[in-house]
């Protein structure tokens, strides 16, 4: 097997058990790995530290997956890790709940994995050279665990582009999935189109937050900002809101969400396709107010990079927001920038409500669902965080 040397005092965060090491700390690399190859990583001194998979295109040149020298990485490592994941969300599934993330990257010791049940389907994002070069392996144990109809191939995003990869999607095992699968989380059914839905086709991460934040809202006046397919608008409406806006700029998301407001045969419901910072401005301007908002916005900052600039659009927009609420109101505010930490988010929302002119209380601060999983040793992991806020 190959082996990589790391430079002398690189060793460290292998030692912590952190998954990444970065092309900066490489030394020596004994050999000629092809991208996505198995490699042993070595400190200076030519101690074993760690397992995992190469890159030399990629920022991180290796992807660790096993600590212990004793257990290469081989077949039935990859199908025992796949076993593992899985069998921790078993009590997850439940005749409510037919949705779940399966494989966490590296929360679950698989980085550049991801899969998403979906009732009989699973999505899969397959982001790294090592993962691809364990495809067949993976799809094989996949579909053995899971008794699914089909594997789809989501793995249409930038991420890949970092290990030399090209776009990638398609049926990888059984069936191709219908234009709209039915799934239930938490009760509510969903209408999703696994092939041409944003992400892995749903954003389940959210599936204990809905719950929390419309455990607030019966009653009131909602506005779902960027709601997709409708996550917080059904859950609103099944905890007796008065009335729900929702707001995206996709049409096939707006289509999607009219599709599960009939579904769950709900009708108090207006959808909106739209930018939200200009329907925001828009409702200012005609004096709409709301009792309770929403806001869940796309990744706003990619990288560490773009915080700056991603910081002003957080403030922007929840300034927006808080501007359309009275005394009393609710908003539920998120992040799904793993570069903005909940320290750096409070902090962001308090120059929002400092410009809007409101005193706010947090009510409860919102996290990913154990389905995503973070570890200790890779806090990178921690991407999703929210704030349920009141205006005073």
């Amino acid at each position: 097997m190959v082996s990589i040397i790391l430079k002398r005092g690189k060793e460290k965060a292998v030692l912590q058990r952190h998954p990444w090491v970065f092309s900066g700390a490489v030394q020596q690399v004994n050999g000629k790995p092809e991208n996505g190859q198995l490699v042993s990583v070595l400190a200076f001194d030519k101690q074993f530290l760690a397992y995992g998979h190469y890159n030399a295109q990629s920022r991180v040149a290796i992807r660790l997956l096993e600590w212990d020298e004793a257990h290469t990485p081989n077949e039935a490592w990859w199908r025992k890790r796949i076993q593992s994941a899985i069998a921790n969300r078993s009590h997850i599934l439940t005749p409510n709940t037919n949705t779940c993330r399966l494989v966490y990257s590296e929360s679950d010791y698989l980085p550049g994995l991801i899969v998403d049940k979906y009732a009989d389907y699973l999505s899969v994002q397959i982001l790294t050279t090592g993962i691809e070069r364990n495809k067949n392996i993976i799809i094989d144990e996949l579909q053995k665990l899971t008794s699914t109809k089909g594997i789809y191939d989501k793995s249409d995003i930038t991420a890949r582009a970092h290990d030399g990869m090209e776009a990638s999607s398609g049926i990888l095992w059984g069936e191709f999935p219908p234009e709209y699968v039915e799934v239930m989380e938490n009760g509510i059914k969903y209408h999703i189109n696994i092939a041409e839905g944003q992400k892995s086709g749903f954003y389940c991460d959210q599936r204990h937050n809905r719950n929390t934040v419309a455990a607030y809202l019966k009653g009131k006046t909602v506005l779902d900002c960027f709601s997709y397919s409708g996550g917080f608008t059904l859950n609103a409406l099944a905890a007796g809101a008065a009335q729900v806006t929702a707001v995206d700029s996709s049409a096939l998301a707006i289509e999607t969400l009219q599709k599960n407001i009939v579904l769950n045969a709900f009708d108090i419901t207006q959808t909106i396709h739209s930018d939200v910072n200009k329907q925001l401005r828009l409702f200012k301007e005609q004096e709409v107010f709301f009792d309770a908002i929403i806001l869940d916005p796309p990744k706003y900052a990619p990288s560490r990079s773009a915080l700056d600039k991603a910081a002003r659009a957080y403030k922007d927009l929840n300034r927006m927001a808080m501007q359309l609420l009275p005394t009393g109101g609710l908003l539920a505010t998120f992040s799904c920038s793993g570069a903005v930490d909940m320290e750096t988010f409070k902090q962001i929302i308090a120059w929002a409500a400092l410009d809007a002119g409101k005193e706010i209380q947090i009510i409860q601060q919102l996290h990913q669902p154990e389905d995503h999983p973070v570890r200790v040793s890779f806090t990178e992991g921690e991407y999703l965080k929210g704030l349920l806020l009141r205006i005073v």
